[in-house]
C-alpha cells in the first residue's frame, strides 16, 4: 500500500507556499502490535499553521521540525487495528499531519461518535467551535444585551463566534473584507450588521451601529479593523485576541491603533490558545450540539480536493478568498 504526505522543507520568511514542501511518495510497512492504522479523511488549513512552521520556540506549541510530516487537525477512519482502543470503521479526530494515511496509538486521536456529518468535525465539532465558544463564552463572559463585534466575521471562527453571540441574545456586528461575505453574515447567519473593512468606513459604521460603544469584541485579523474596533470600545469593554493574521506572514499592520484606550477606557485585553483547554472539549462540544439541534448554528465548509494542493490552498487564508472553514479533502467519507 502506498502513502502520500508532504514534510517541511523550508522555513518560510514571508508566505507559506508549495516550496517550502517535500512531497513523499512511499510504501506502507506492515502495521504494528497496539497500533491502529487511519485514512485519512479530511485536513484542516488554519492560520495558526504559518506560526507552526516558524523558527519560534517561546510559542505555545513547538515548531514543526525540518524533515517532518506538516503538523495539521484532521478527520479520518480507521481501516485496520491492532489495539483494544480502536476498531475499524472507528472515525477518529486529532492532529494528522498532511499525509494520506497514519498509524497511531491509543490516546493519539479521539474516537468521535457517528451521530454528526464527518464534515462537522472539521467545523462547529472541531476547533473551530471549541475555540469561537471558549473564546466568547469563557474567556469573554457576554451579558445578554451587550453588543459584540468580531473581526474575520466570515472565517471558520468568526461565523461561529457571531451565531453563539447572537443565540446568548448580544447584537453582533461582524467585519469582513467582502460585500458576499457581508450579505452572508446578516441573511444567513443572522448578524445585526455587517462591515467592509476595505470599502466602508469603519468608525462611521461602527458609531452609527453602536453610539454608545461596544461592551465586547472579538480579534481575529489585527491592523485596521482591530485599530477601529478599538477606538469605539466602551469604558469597562472586554477584548478577547484569538489572532492577528494580518501579520502572521512578517506584513506590518496597516494601522497602529492608540493603545492609550487601554488605559483610558480600562479595558480588559485577554489572549487564549486552545491547547490550554483540552479537558474543556468534551462540554463545548456538548454546548455545541444543543445549538445545533436547536437550529442556532451552521457554517459552511470551503473543500479543496486533494492533499497536493494543500500548499498551494494555504495562501487562501491570507488572501481572504476561502468561504467558511477552509478544509483538504484528502479521500471519500464512504
Amino acid at each position: 500500500m502506498r502513502n502520500l504526505r508532504y514534510t517541511l522543507k523550508t522555513r518560510p520568511e514571508g508566505a507559506l507556499g508549495p516550496e517550502h514542501f517535500d512531497r513523499v511518495d512511499e510504501e506502507l510497512t506492515a502495521l504494528e502490535n497496539g497500533k491502529a492504522r487511519v485514512r485519512v479523511v479530511y485536513v484542516s488549513l488554519d492560520p495558526a499553521m504559518r506560526g507552526w512552521v516558524s523558527a519560534d520556540t517561546k510559542s505555545y506549541v513547538p515548531p514543526v521540525p525540518i524533515g517532518d510530516t506538516m503538523r495539521a487537525l484532521g478527520v479520518g477512519i480507521v481501516e485496520e487495528s491492532k489495539s483494544d482502543a480502536f476498531k475499524p470503521g472507528d472515525w477518529v479526530s486529532g492532529f494528522t499531519g498532511w499525509t494520506e494515511w497514519l498509524d497511531i496509538a491509543p490516546g493519539a486521536m479521539n474516537v468521535v461518535p457517528k451521530t454528526a456529518a464527518m464534515e462537522d468535525y472539521m467545523g462547529i465539532l472541531g476547533l473551530a467551535g471549541a475555540t469561537a465558544y471558549h473564546g466568547l463564552v469563557k474567556e469573554g463572559q457576554p451579558k445578554a444585551g451587550e453588543t459584540l463585534c468580531v473581526t474575520g466575521a466570515a472565517g471558520s471562527v468568526g461565523s461561529l463566534v457571531g451565531q453563539i453571540g447572537k443565540a446568548l441574545g448580544l447584537r453582533v456586528i461582524g467585519i469582513a473584507g467582502t460585500d458576499e461575505k457581508c450579505a452572508w453574515l446578516i441573511n444567513e447567519l443572522g448578524f445585526d450588521a455587517a462591515l467592509n473593512y476595505k470599502t466602508d468606513d469603519l468608525d462611521k459604521g461602527l458609531a452609527e451601529f453602536a453610539p454608545d460603544g461596544l461592551d465586547l469584541h472579538f480579534e481575529n485579523v489585527g491592523g485596521k479593523p482591530f485599530a477601529a474596533a478599538l477606538r469605539h470600545m466602551k469604558a469597562f469593554g472586554r477584548m478577547i485576541f484569538c489572532g492577528f493574521i494580518s501579520v502572521y506572514n512578517g506584513d506590518r499592520p496597516d494601522e497602529y491603533p492608540d493603545m492609550t484606550a487601554i488605559v483610558r477606557r480600562r479595558l480588559t485585553f485577554k489572549g487564549f490558545v486552545m491547547t490550554d483547554h483540552f479537558d474543556e472539549y468534551p462540554s463545548i462540544f456538548a454546548e455545541l450540539g444543543k445549538l445545533m439541534q436547536a437550529g442556532k448554528l451552521t457554517y459552511r465548509l470551503d473543500v479543496v480536493e486533494g492533499l497536493e494542493n494543500a500548499a498551494s490552498a494555504f495562501g487562501k487564508l491570507f488572501a481572504g478568498t476561502n468561504k467558511g472553514k477552509l478544509v483538504v479533502k484528502v479521500s471519500n467519507p464512504s
